[in-house]
């Protein structure tokens, strides 16, 4: 026989009751739980590359951007804190039961300086700028690069592709530099500025090559090696214009003289 309406109600209202109880009781345990001092962050351990950064450096950078505990802990927002750190180019955040973190780092290995005399930027393997204290770096070993920070790869880029070509003359790269107007300009390691004009790598690069391939034998005709060269201008469509050291202008008409 079923059994009466008002005993299946009661039973109905006996089992809800029963299913409500014990979700507030799960979710008491949960807050509990989530609140607990013992998943209180209490460590961070730091592995990758911490060359140029300490747990000094770190703990005062990065603690006191955190907020939760093990469970409630925003990773997303803890990596940001990690990478706003100088020299981090990227972090992975991990959480170490019961309550620490892991941070894996990666740092920026820089390829260039980068902007004016003083900036305290500089320009990775990535051709991503970067700001830290340059005094980290031997300086004296790095080119120093100039352009638009949004441009950085392109700069970059054409310095790959110029080196090689600088080199096989020995020359050396001090300064690249890419005007507001789009020209490039070289500074040697001797001193010597060249105006290389407009153009892409391989534009920049075939001019570049005509201009090393006559050099030697322009300076010849003044009594010098390319070693006087003090500047030169490759803009021209049929040509160059050259300063060379210890040679004037009065001294180079006259010596084109018959």
């Amino acid at each position: 026989m079923p059994l009466p309406l008002d005993i299946r109600l009661m039973n109905m209202t006996a089992a809800s009751l029963t299913v409500v109880f014990v979700l507030l009781l799960l979710a008491g345990g949960a807050w509990w739980l989530l609140r607990h001092p013992v998943f209180s962050i209490q460590a961070i351990t730091v592995q990758g590359d911490v060359t140029r950064n300490n747990a000094v450096t770190l703990r005062a950078n990065v603690m006191p951007q955190l907020s939760g505990n093990f469970f409630t802990i925003d990773l997303n927002r803890t990596r940001e804190a990690f990478e706003a750190v100088p020299w981090v180019r990227a972090a992975v955040v991990h959480r170490d039961f019961p309550n620490s973190l892991r941070a894996v780092l990666v740092e920026h290995e820089p390829m260039a300086l980068w902007g004016d005399d003083g900036s305290s930027k500089m320009v990775n393997q990535q051709s991503r700028v970067f700001e830290a204290n340059v005094e980290d770096v031997d300086v004296e070993r790095l080119p120093r690069l100039k352009g638009p920070d949004d441009q950085s790869a392109i700069v970059v880029q054409m310095y790959r592709h110029l080196l090689p070509l600088f080199e096989a003359v020995d020359m050396d790269i001090d300064q690249l530099e890419l005007t507001p107007r789009g020209s490039w300009r070289v500074l040697t390691q001797s001193g010597a500025w060249l105006e290389l004009g407009r153009g892409t790598e391989a534009e920049v690069g075939a001019q570049l090559k005509v201009f090393f391939r006559t050099l030697s034998q322009v300076t010849a005709r003044y009594g010098r090696t390319p070693t006087a060269l003090a500047g030169a201008d490759l803009r021209h469509k049929d040509g160059y214009a050259l300063r060379l050291r210890g040679v004037t202008t009065l001294e180079a008409q006259a010596q084109k003289k018959p």
